[in-house]
């Protein structure tokens, strides 16, 4: 019986090491750079610790993606920065403040006319790319010998589509945004009545004018996709796929969506089988912060300490902004650590720490963090609810409108507009975040929700990769609406059936009325 016990406990060691049946596999991965890549590469780094082979195609010159990692093989390609760089995001921050000069609800349509020009050459730029992968036989010979078990993609670019739809590969994306904006819209039923279309800064409960702006924009957004964004590719997918063949239609042919929202941010909505929701999967329990960080934050005594970071971008905005914005911190009893590059503002007070770089997700876990000034990137609004502290928003380009606003109408955030800032204006806004104590409690209220889950985002995300991997797919999860011409799916061809039966049952009626009239007057005129 003894000898038999060591046996036992090697075969359950054995069974609770051995890899699961799709540790291993071969993913290949299409990111796009930026902040994005940070989302990326957190999966990245789980997939590797569970045995995944990971090859990255990325541009020579990437912003942020690395050519050497540990956790990854990269191949290089033609991307989107090949053909731009960042300086053109700088000159369109300068276009949207002018754009939120004019009235609120013309400048929606003024910063979409910026997102169409942008996603008019940003399409034909990866077009291009594309095409250069696909008419390269050797390149697509080598992609094909590889062997990929998976396509893992954020489909805000389109280049991982096209290549995993042309490679027959399953595949999953890592998404927010795609085509026109926000995904449930490309994805998903999206009735414009109480769902708000990405740039309109609004909430599901919209009055008529307000509903009127969404149907606008909402009708923007089908020309963007079936003028612009189509087009695009209209040749290359001639070309390299079956007839009939369109960008929507690739994208719909995706296993699983892992959309980076949790509706505890968003609104309510409709959604699809194939659509997982893991917003937040990037957050962690704070970790210790080095040590003249933390000695820092400690000398702030009881009134704790501001935290801002505006991305990227801080470097781009106006240099009396930036000196108001320090004149504000300057009045605050509390201490400031700002992220910030650029010239250091004269107006900078004594209890502001400024920085190149600054662990984001681990300072706003610290007990001294009071407020987090943000410019509404997805990430630090989800970071910001995951440890339970109060926004104070500068939005800056893109979707961080929509997302401070969703904050600001769950009683979490305020939002300054950058055009317009003044340091009194700066200053109150501060002072009521921090004086007032709903906002806390609010934002506190929204993490404790974003913490009441049977699993944790990033497990599901993993989960749901590996699913796919181990079963080639999730066309079991696809709905058949996406296979069915538009007529079909708004039932018009019914529709236009009752009409006609309605239509020949009232001819009929009328036809059997007259005759019956007319037979009866012409025996009441005999009669007479």
């Amino acid at each position: 019986m003894s000898s038999t016990i060591p046996i036992l406990l090697t075969g359950l060691c054995f069974l609770l090491l051995t890899p699961s049946c799709c540790s291993g596999s071969r993913i290949v991965v299409v990111p796009v750079d930026g902040s994005h890549w940070i989302n990326m590469e957190v999966i990245l780094r789980e997939l590797h610790s569970r045995g995944h082979e990971i090859t990255v195609l990325r541009s020579a010159k990437s912003w942020y993606i690395p050519s050497n990692s540990p956790i990854y093989t990269s191949i290089n390609v033609t991307m989107l920065e090949d053909e731009s760089d960042k300086d053109y995001y700088n000159k369109m921050l300068q276009d949207v403040m002018e754009c939120r000069k004019s009235l609120s609800f013309l400048s929606s349509f003024c910063q979409r006319r910026l997102l169409t020009s942008m996603l008019a050459k940003g399409h034909k730029i990866l077009a291009r790319a594309a095409a250069t992968m696909l008419d390269d036989p050797v390149f697509m010979k080598k992609l094909k010998d590889a062997k990929f078990d998976l396509m893992l993609t954020d489909p805000g670019l389109t280049i991982g589509v096209l290549l995993g739809s042309y490679l027959k590969l399953p595949m999953v994306f890592n998404v927010r945004w795609i085509n026109t904006g926000e995904s449930h819209f490309t994805i998903a039923p999206s009735p414009v009545s109480y769902i708000p279309v990405q740039g309109t800064e609004l909430q599901d409960r919209m009055d008529f004018p307000e509903r009127t702006k969404n149907v606008l924009h909402y009708l923007i957004s089908l020309v963007e996709q079936h003028f612009i964004i189509n087009a695009a590719y209209s040749d290359l997918l001639q070309r390299h796929f079956p007839p009939g063949t369109d960008l929507l239609s690739l994208e719909y042919a995706a296993d699983i969506w892992l959309v980076r929202a949790d509706f505890v941010f968003e609104f309510p909505r409709p959604t699809m089988p194939n659509v997982v929701y893991i917003g937040g999967f990037q957050c962690k329990e704070a970790r210790p912060l080095p040590v003249e960080l933390e000695a820092f934050m400690q000398s702030s005594g009881e009134h704790g300490v501001v935290v801002m970071s505006l991305g990227t971008f801080v470097s781009a905005l106006p240099r009396d902004v930036t000196e108001a914005i320090a004149a504000a911190f300057a009045e605050l009893p509390q201490k400031v650590v700002w992220r910030f590059v650029g010239e250091r503002p004269s107006s900078l007070g004594n209890n502001t720490l400024l920085v190149k770089w600054l662990p984001q997700k681990d300072i706003l876990g610290h007990p001294k963090t009071r407020a987090f000034v943000a410019h509404g990137g997805t990430n630090g609004m989800y970071e910001s609810i995951y440890h339970g502290v109060p926004v104070v928003g500068l939005p800056l380009l893109f979707d961080q409108f929509d997302n401070l606003h969703r904050l600001k109408v769950r009683g979490a955030a305020r939002t300054v507009e950058v055009k317009s800032l003044t340091k009194e204006d700066f200053l109150e806004a501060l002072k009521d975040i921090l004086d007032t104590p709903s906002y806390r409690s609010n934002i506190q209220r929204l993490s404790k929700l974003h913490h009441d889950q049977p699993m944790s985002p990033m497990d599901t995300a993993i989960f749901w990769i590996e699913y796919v991997i181990r079963n080639k797919g999730a066309a079991h999860l696809q709905a058949a609406g996406f296979s069915l011409p538009w007529y079909s799916y708004f039932c018009l061809d019914v529709a236009l059936l009752i009409t006609a039966v309605i239509g020949a049952f009232v001819w009929v009626s009328v036809l059997v009325c007259r005759i019956l009239c007319c037979r009866r007057f012409r025996r009441k005129m005999k009669a007479e």
